[in-house]
């Protein structure tokens, strides 16, 4: 079983990808072994925007990986500079 903390979540037009991190649920020493992750969920199929709005998709794509960044750096934070803990 894994802990999945959602760091960032958005829509990309009709479609939603999102940025996890995800912690094993064992003890530590055996954590080496399946170590914590950061997940990115692509949708399934592609995503068709508009030439017109692809800065917008863009820009958007840029805040939700700026944002999943500072979520990961306030969990390690919190851990002493880890996030597998």
């Amino acid at each position: 079983m894994n802990d999945i903390t959602d760091l960032a979540r958005g829509a990309i037009g009709a479609d939603e990808l999102s940025v996890q991190l995800v912690r094993p649920r064992m003890p530590a020493i055996e954590r080496t072994l399946k170590p914590t992750v950061v997940r990115i969920v692509w949708p399934l199929k592609p995503t068709i925007v508009d030439p017109q709005r692809f800065p917008d998709i863009a820009a958007m794509l840029t805040r939700l990986f700026a944002t999943a960044a500072i979520a990961l750096a306030s969990i390690k934070a919190k851990l002493g500079g880890r996030c597998d803990q």
